[in-house]
């Protein structure tokens, strides 16, 4: 049974930082796409971030501000969010996609998602 589970999140003063990591079981992602993504209140699910095994993408309102990484041999990626806003509260989703080097940002391209961590930044 493959799962991805996502720890880090919480709440945090305007222009702070989190590091948000997920790690899965039941299955290596070592070469498959994976990425983040955010749903707030009300909204649709929303592209982040995503790493391929060749190739980073970043959303036009985080770039600058946020790095995702992986360590394959943990089976596990990270999402290091810097100068984070109000605008990014939001639940925070990792998600694993194909095997390739091509960056997806439309969430149905993705085959599995963690439950999910939630990341509240005060004003």
């Amino acid at each position: 049974q493959v799962q991805l589970v996502e720890s880090g999140g919480g709440l945090v003063q305007a222009g702070g930082s989190l590091r948000l990591s997920c790690t899965a079981s039941g299955r290596t992602f070592g070469s498959h796409v994976m990425g983040w993504f955010r749903q707030a209140p009300g909204k649709e699910r929303e592209f982040v971030a995503a790493i391929s095994w060749s190739a980073i993408r970043y959303a036009d309102s985080v770039k600058g501000r946020f790095t995702i990484s992986r360590d394959n041999a943990k089976n596990a990626q990270y999402l290091q969010m810097d100068s984070l806003k109000p605008e990014d509260t939001a639940s925070y989703y990792c998600a694993a996609g194909p095997n390739s080097e091509i960056i997806y940002s439309d969430p149905l391209n993705y085959d599995y998602w963690g439950q999910g961590t939630q990341v509240t930044v005060s004003s």
